[in-house]
Parts: structure tokens; C-alpha cells; sequence
């Protein structure tokens, strides 16, 4: 498993080659609209040192981009990036979610009340979901806030019991 450097994040992949002239398909896990965009700035792992790759243009294509960055000009050059993981530094927004924060954050609701432990993160269609201790399932539409040691969340009322009742717990 390649190291992710130091003050950056993992935001995607970098898919197979699309065509002779350098593009590339890429998948983004962040749905910041800067990650997407032309000038936008990675970082790539190559030989165990950090390459920058910048885009020169993207377009979407189904559920990836296709994007040419500057320098990968030709299909051998785009070959030697295929798999590699893009890094790129947080981007502060005042009201952003960020995955690695919210697992193994503490779970409360806005009474105080202890929820437990997040422990995942599960991508769904509509949105994604929260899962805390494994067994209870929490919309990210009801995530009021995180700041890294503690997730505030506005359930539904009834949604932890129904869950539990469920399980037969």
C-alpha cells in the first residue's frame, strides 16, 4: 500500500488510458468542485517520490473524468500513471464533512445524548450514510457538524430503535 505524503489527502485514482494523446480516466472521491477543474493540482507517488500533475482540461464521462494533464502528452506517458492515487491538500470549507474525521469521531445527538462511535462511512446513491458501532445507520442529511473528535447529528426520532429493534436487540 503506497504511503499517503504528508498533509495530503487521498481524492481519487488514476483509471486506464483514454485514447493516444495523454487523457486519462479518472475517478475523484471528493466532490469538491476545485478537485475538478481546470488548474486543479494533484500529487502522484511515482518510485516512491511525489510527482504534481495539473489539469490542462477534464470533461465528465459517465460516473469519471477523462482528463489531459500538462507534461502526459502521449499514451506511454499516461500508462506510466494508471492506478496511481491523487493527493491533493484540504481545501477549508467552514461547513464540510470530511470522512476521515467523522470515523472514530463520537457520536452525539444535539440533546448530548451518546450515540456511540462512528465506523464508517457508507456511499449511497441518494447519500451517504453514517454508521455508528456497526449497527445503526444514520443519513448524512442528519450530520449537524464535526470537528474531528465529535460528530453532532438530528435524527429522526425513533431511528436508533427501529434499527436495534430490527436486529433483535
Amino acid at each position: 500500500m503506497t504511503q499517503v505524503p504528508e498533509g495530503l489527502l487521498e481524492v481519487g485514482r488514476i483509471g486506464k488510458p483514454h485514447g493516444v494523446r495523454g487523457d486519462l480516466f479518472i475517478s475523484l472521491t471528493s466532490d469538491v468542485v476545485e478537485r475538478h477543474s481546470v488548474g486543479a493540482v494533484f500529487t502522484v507517488m511515482e518510485g516512491g517520490s511525489p510527482k504534481t500533475v495539473t489539469i490542462d482540461s477534464i470533461r465528465p464521462q459517465q460516473e469519471r473524468w477523462v482528463v489531459h494533464f500538462s507534461g502526459v502528452d502521449d499514451r506511454n506517458a499516461a500508462e506510466k500513471l494508471v492506478n496511481k492515487f491523487l493527493y491533493a491538500e484540504p481545501i477549508a470549507e467552514s461547513d464540510a464533512l470530511w470522512v476521515h474525521e467523522l470515523i472514530g469521531s463520537r457520536v452525539v445527538d444535539e440533546d448530548g445524548e451518546e450515540w456511540g462511535t462512528c465506523t464508517g462511512v457508507i456511499q449511497n446513491p441518494a447519500h451517504d450514510i453514517l454508521e455508528i458501532n456497526d449497527e445503526i445507520l444514520v443519513p448524512m442529511p442528519f450530520v449537524v457538524s464535526c470537528d474531528g473528535t465529535t460528530t453532532v447529528i438530528n435524527p429522526p426520532e425513533g431511528i436508533r430503535e427501529s434499527q436495534l429493534s430490527e436486529e433483535g436487540k
